[in-house]
């Protein structure tokens, strides 16, 4: 799926990131714990595969505990591969983060040579806030709006560390819809970049199925709605969000469900789990190879068409 949204700056970031790998002794990304595989850039899973990493879980009092576990236990199937749970209001974690950047990190060839530990992560997922916690001093531009950090630069975490702090990234292209429809819920794309009602319906839609009890209680609703029209119409009348004629204002509607996800005022919710992604990502790859497959058909067509003209020879004359 196509976003709308790919400034110039992340382009950059993510050549920079690359030449800057060599010299990393560890990663450390941080992933939006309601969506903690949507929010994982493939691109980091694939230039730092062989670095240790650190998956930090933000926002981890918006999400739904019981399946926060399960994505802690898949993300450390792999030895190098640890996580740690942090809320935006968790300086206390600093120290817990540096004793697992020493634990993970390979010894250092010099003594009294720092630790070089890459931070990165999504939009909007707290990157900054983080790095100001483990700092004890504000280092970093914090802000709801996505990309305030626009280059890397380093920062001094502690005595023996210090940290290579990068812009949140994107990519231009998100195969799994639904990830970028999570993405979009979550606030790590700008506003503009997706219609509000469309990720609305697409909030709504998977909360009435997965926590509907949330939702009846939030907008006050008397009964369970059939689908996410009917749900959206009667929270809209709910909370005053009418037209002329009485009819439901949609956008105002949808943008209140956004917004009050993204602020946890719903409950504590999670937009997916191992099982569910797995089950997505055979669809994505059942789709890609068919995309595949009639793309090269239509070469072959191209090809055979073009040998069949030359053998024909130039004709009219």
């Amino acid at each position: 799926m196509a976003i709308n949204w790919y400034p110039g700056h992340m382009h950059k970031a993510n050549k920079d990131m690359t030449e800057a790998l060599p010299q990393v002794d560890l990663i450390i990304e941080l992933l939006d714990c309601r969506l903690p595989y949507s929010s994982q850039n493939p691109a980091i899973a694939e230039l730092g595969k062989d670095k240790p990493c650190i998956k930090i879980l933000s926002k981890s009092d918006l999400a739904d505990p019981a399946i926060t576990a399960l994505w802690q236990n898949y993300c450390e199937r792999t030895a190098s591969v640890k996580t740690l749970l942090t809320t935006l209001d968790q300086p206390d974690k600093a120290q817990k983060l540096l004793n697992l950047i020493h634990k993970l990190a390979p010894a250092r060839p010099k003594a009294g040579s720092k630790l070089l530990a890459m931070i990165t992560g999504i939009p909007n997922v707290g990157k900054s806030t983080l790095i100001n916690a483990v700092a004890g001093r504000k280092v970093a531009k914090t802000g709801d709006e996505p990309a305030m950090t626009k280059g890397l630069q380093k920062i001094k975490l502690s005595d023996g560390v210090v940290g290579l702090d990068t812009p949140g990234i994107l990519w231009p292209k998100i195969h799994n819809e639904n990830s970028a429809y999570r993405l979009a819920a979550s606030g790590a794309i700008r506003d503009t970049a997706m219609e509000v009602e469309d990720v609305a319906f697409y909030l709504s839609n998977f909360l009435l199925q997965h926590y509907p009890q949330l939702l009846q209680a939030r907008y006050e609703l008397d009964a369970l709605p059939r689908s996410e029209m009917e749900f959206l119409e009667l929270a809209g009348a709910r909370r005053g969000c009418l037209r002329g004629g009485g009819h439901v204002d949609l956008e105002k509607i949808s943008s209140i469900l956004v917004s009050e996800f993204r602020g946890g005022k719903l409950g504590r919710i999670t937009l997916e789990t191992p099982d569910m992604i797995a089950a997505e990502e055979k669809i994505v790859t059942r789709e890609q190879q068919q995309k595949a497959a009639r793309e090269a058909l239509r070469k072959k067509k191209k090809r055979g068409s073009r040998d069949h003209k030359d053998q024909a020879g130039p004709t009219g004359r």
